[in-house]
């Protein structure tokens, strides 16, 4: 083969790579179990305003040629630091009045995977998930050995009081007074275990990754961990599906949900919509449970069941324009769109 020849192949096949070229995707929620009766005008325009910013901060990372983890983390970290969201800032409290966060990210072109929980001084989780799985030979690291792992890889630290909010005390002490009567709660269970933001994302190498951080079940005792740090239930992804979930995390480690979803995708080629229902809508009530997920695979395709009031939910793709909701039955309004709904 002359040279000529040897370079003009070449270049048919940069060409051909370039138009195969994946579009990326960055699909994000900011928890299940949303009752709108306790919304208002100006927490619903926040709630919006901050999944909107954090569509656009995952998807400048995409759109620069960056891996889909720096989107998770780009967007992720907007909304553990907006106070509207159960995670970082703003998380719920303990039965003993402390804030216990949890994280997880996971890589689904190599399966590498970090995690941690109990956190209560990390401002940011979704960095120290990223960096046990980067910096360390571990996958989950919990409570003071977590913290520790911290400081030594300069992930922010900060006074614990720094989590704290009004709303999340007084949602508290009313769960408290409520347990002291030995009365039902108020929404049953849905104030206290729904409130998790998470993320997954498709790149431009058509690689997938998840995220998904929390401040766990409100009034919860004796460490108790739920399914957003735990691979394979809250968390997961691999080369054809990555999935966030949220909601009652207990059924969702018992389901192992997020992996479920992801292997009826990979071995059982079931389309990521059904995949997701089934577990999501069909699986987890039958158990007693409910929630919600964010979910896509490798061909850019999204799932966002959910079997409560709403979920605060958003996507972000080659149009640049955040489409998010909340509600049930609420189409996915492109925020800045001239065009209005979004698909």
């Amino acid at each position: 083969m002359g040279l000529h020849h040897l370079l003009a192949v070449v270049a048919a096949l940069s060409v051909a790579a370039v138009s195969h070229a994946t579009t990326p995707v960055l699909v994000i929620h900011g928890g299940a179990g949303v009752i709108k009766r306790d919304m208002n005008a100006a927490r619903e325009k926040a709630v919006r305003a901050a999944l909107a910013q954090a569509l656009r901060n995952g998807y400048a990372q995409l759109k620069a040629g960056k891996p889909a983890l720096d989107a998770i983390t780009a967007a992720l970290t907007v909304l553990e630091d907006d106070s509207n969201f159960n995670a970082g800032k703003g998380s719920v409290f303990t039965h003993d009045g402390r804030n216990e966060l949890d994280a997880a990210v996971m890589d689904g072109s190599t399966l590498r995977a970090g995690a941690v929980a109990g956190v209560h001084r990390v401002k940011n989780p979704i960095l120290l998930a990223r960096a046990v799985m980067e910096r360390s030979q571990h996958v989950m690291l919990i409570g003071d050995g977590a913290e520790e792992f911290a400081r030594e890889v300069g992930v922010t630290l900060v006074d614990p009081s720094y989590f704290r909010t009004e709303q999340r005390w007084q949602q508290l002490q009313k769960a408290l007074r409520e347990d002291s009567q030995d009365k039902p709660h108020a929404d049953g269970e849905t104030a206290r275990h729904f409130g998790t933001v998470g993320a997954v994302a498709l790149d431009a190498r058509g690689q997938l990754a998840a995220g998904t951080s929390t401040g766990g079940m409100m009034d919860k005792r004796w460490g108790r961990v739920g399914d957003s740090s735990i691979i394979g239930a809250g968390t997961y992804a691999n080369a054809d599906c990555a999935v966030s979930g949220t909601g009652w995390g207990e059924f969702y480690i018992r389901t192992v949900a997020a992996h479920a979803i992801c292997m009826r995708v990979s071995l059982m080629h079931v389309p990521l919509e059904r995949a997701a229902a089934e577990v999501i809508n069909q699986e987890i009530p039958a158990m007693g449970g409910n929630g919600g997920a964010i979910a896509l695979d490798a061909r850019g395709h999204i799932a966002m069941p959910f079997n409560t009031e709403g979920m605060y939910r958003g996507w972000i793709s080659s149009d640049g324009v955040p489409h998010v909701a909340i509600y049930d039955a609420e189409p996915d309004v492109g925020v800045g769109a001239q065009d209005g709904p979004g698909g």
